[in-house]
């Protein structure tokens, strides 16, 4: 999609969102442009882009849009076992209580959340408001687009409400038919799955199969299929979900992507592409269409990007990519027994000495997906450890490494003077992802082989990631290979989550995937017991069964006039 449009449907929108990113109930500030300098053709287009500038979780500005990513990575990944919010302990206090599953409704982060999502579902419903305007009246779209437009817009709407559904579940729902005095005290006591499913199949049988004019980042009927796929695995539907992600892999083979290419800024919209929010830095070098969702991401101290030393990767994720002799990871958490921390236990003349051990036997995905000292990064050097941390002493010895782009990308991909702003677009949904969501249906259905098959592909495209070495030296006993077997529905279950978290660590899934499989408590408070031997401070943790959501903001009940209710838990 052409960025440079994105800036008029922001303006254009303004009149019926005012100040949204605070409160998407206020009045229309002086100076903003009005109903009629937008009824037309190209004022609904605009519109529409508009809705589409809200998938980079971002409203104005660059810094506070880190719970709004489309990453996800503040709520699917902070909250899981694979990461630790980073920095040092004082930094970003409501993300540690997001981490120790201890939020209040009072925590920044779900404010952020909250409305930067709804002033996304605001877009869309202004766009449907206005073309029903248009196509009641002077008809500028043709009746083949304005069906397009109406797709697109239900599709983000559907996406947008998704969102917010995973973390909060109780909502409220606001239409292109709701007016202002009902969207002032519409209650959150209904669930709105349903309108959300009725949404993207909406999508399903009016997007194209090709994206309008030929520009990435817009919503086709593939999309659309990933999402209600993914729609009806969250709802256990597995005999509806398995057709349409098939229908997505289709004839596509994921061999013809590399995997560190869904990663590399110079080979975006590659094949494995499916839904993707899309970044740009500004013409004139500002970032606020940029990847400002993960710049918190940056590393630290020495790196070439000197800020901001958030988002480390656990000590539990960097282990649990060791493999056995067959080159099969460890489904019941054997790569404990052994653990590899780097050279964190270590002090003076060991600390300064310490080399890569090139005898682990790992994934090489551990290596395109946490950086560890010793093993090169990117085209950084070889990582050299605290120096690109900013507390390993409270977060670990690692860094992540899917957010960051080369060093040689920087020139008009980053912001000048910010490293950590880039233009890096992020995959909602990927190829890989549609894949192992198929081969978890398969298992459900008791169709072993194609589950294996499904996950065996995923697999097989991890063998083909180059060697990482240093004076033509491998760092690392390289090994992944695919199943042989799964005996049974068990072990299988079992080897596609694990296949999950392995392929799409730090990408924004894994707290969802534990809640949804029902998993959630076992798995983060055996994680807790295990981290804390290194890192005291992540023990102790203890997963309530309102974990599975968040509170409402307080902000939003207080607007509300109490309309709103909270969680009872919260």
């Amino acid at each position: 999609m052409k960025k440079e449009k994105l800036y008029i449907a922001l303006i254009s929108t303004a009149f019926l969102f005012g100040g949204c990113s605070k409160d998407f109930l206020t009045k229309v500030p002086q100076g903003e442009l009005v109903t009629e300098q937008i009824t037309s053709g190209d004022g609904v287009e605009a519109l529409l882009l508009g809705a589409y500038g809200i998938m980079n979780g971002n409203v104005s500005g660059t810094w506070g849009n880190y719970a709004s990513a489309p990453s996800q990575w503040v709520f699917g990944e902070l909250t899981s076992d694979n990461a630790h919010k980073g920095s040092d302990e004082k930094d970003q206090p409501a993300m540690n209580n997001l981490e120790s599953l201890k939020p209040s409704a009072i925590n920044d982060q779900l404010i952020a959340m909250w409305q930067v999502y709804y002033e996304g579902v605001n877009r869309c419903n202004a766009t449907l408001r206005l073309l029903k305007q248009d196509q009641s009246s002077t008809k500028e779209i043709s009746a083949q687009r304005a069906v397009e437009i109406e797709a697109e817009s239900k599709m983000l709407r559907g996406h947008y409400y998704f969102f917010l559904w995973r973390v909060f579940k109780s909502l409220p729902y606001i239409d292109e038919n709701t007016t202002f005095d009902e969207a002032k005290v519409k209650p959150n006591d209904t669930d709105i799955y349903d309108k959300i499913i009725e949404d993207v199949k909406f999508a399903v049988d009016k997007l194209p199969v090709t994206k309008f004019k030929g520009e990435s980042g817009r919503m086709d009927k593939n999309i659309a299929k990933a999402y209600l796929g993914k729609l009806y695995l969250y709802q256990g539907k597995h005999a509806l979900a398995l057709p349409l992600f098939e229908e997505v892999i289709g004839s596509k083979d994921l061999l013809s992507m590399p995997f560190q290419n869904n990663f590399d800024i110079d080979k975006e919209d590659g094949p494995e592409a499916i839904m993707v929010s899309k970044h740009a830095i500004n013409p004139n070098g500002s970032g606020d269409n940029a990847n400002v969702g993960d710049m918190l991401s940056g590393l630290y101290g020495t790196s070439p990007v000197g800020c901001c030393g958030f988002y480390q990767p656990t000590i539990d994720l960097a282990n649990v990519y060791q493999v056995d002799a067959n080159g099969l990871p460890y489904l019941n958490g054997e790569y404990r027994t052994t653990p590899n921390t780097s050279d964190m236990q270590l002090t003076g003349k060991a600390k300064t000495d310490y080399k890569v051990d090139v005898t682990l036997r790992v994934d090489p995905r551990l290596d395109y997906t946490v950086g560890r000292r010793g093993v090169p990064y990117l085209d950084y050097g070889i990582m050299p450890g605290d120096d690109w941390i900013r507390d390993a002493s409270f977060a670990g010895p690692f860094v992540g490494m899917k957010t960051m782009i080369k060093q040689s990308q920087f020139p008009g991909n980053v912001v000048a003077g910010e490293n950590y702003i880039t233009g890096l677009d992020v995959n909602i949904i990927r190829l890989a992802d549609v894949i192992l969501m198929a081969a978890e249906c398969a298992v459900e259905a008791s169709d072993l082989e194609k589950a294996r098959k499904y996950v065996n592909m995923v697999r097989e495209r991890a063998n083909t990631l180059p060697r990482k070495q240093v004076g033509g030296v491998d760092v690392a006993n390289y090994l992944v290979k695919p199943y042989p077997t799964f005996p049974d529905q068990a072990y299988a279950r079992n080897a596609v989550r694990m296949e999950r978290r392995l392929e799409l660590a730090l990408e924004g899934h894994r707290y969802f995937d534990l809640v949804r499989w029902g998993i959630a408590k076992q798995v983060l408070e055996s994680y807790s017991a295990f981290e804390a031997k290194f890192l005291p401070y992540y023990g102790g943790l203890t997963y309530q069964p309102h974990n599975a959501y968040f509170p409402i903001p307080q902000t939003e009940i207080d607007r509300s006039g109490g309309t709103l209710k909270q969680h009872k838990e919260y």
